[in-house]
């Protein structure tokens, strides 16, 4: 015989699944959001890196010229959300 009779289990067995499918959707949506901040700090590195090699071509053809070149001042992307991005990385054992 059962803990609990199936009629009434009925309604555990689906307020079980409602949570799992909540827990599902939630769990999508964080993973979305980080991939849509990461995908956004990639095109942001890639255009910096476009960038600082247009102003090495240039440096070294303005050094060809016989001018002086400037250094390229870095930029650094600012931090977003709660400062994770910036700690420093853990070990892994």
């Amino acid at each position: 015989m059962p803990a609990l009779p199936l009629d009434e289990a009925g309604k555990y067995v689906a307020g079980a699944y409602v949570v799992f499918v909540a827990l599902l959707l939630i769990y999508v949506a964080i993973m979305a959001v980080r991939i849509d901040r990461m995908r956004e700090e990639l095109s942001e590195l890639a255009d910096l890196a476009e960038k600082r090699s247009k102003d090495a071509a240039n440096g070294a053809n303005d050094e060809v010229a016989g001018g002086s070149a400037e250094p390229a001042a870095t930029m650094a992307p600012s931090p977003r959300g709660s400062g994770r991005e910036a700690e420093q990385p853990r070990e892994v054992f």
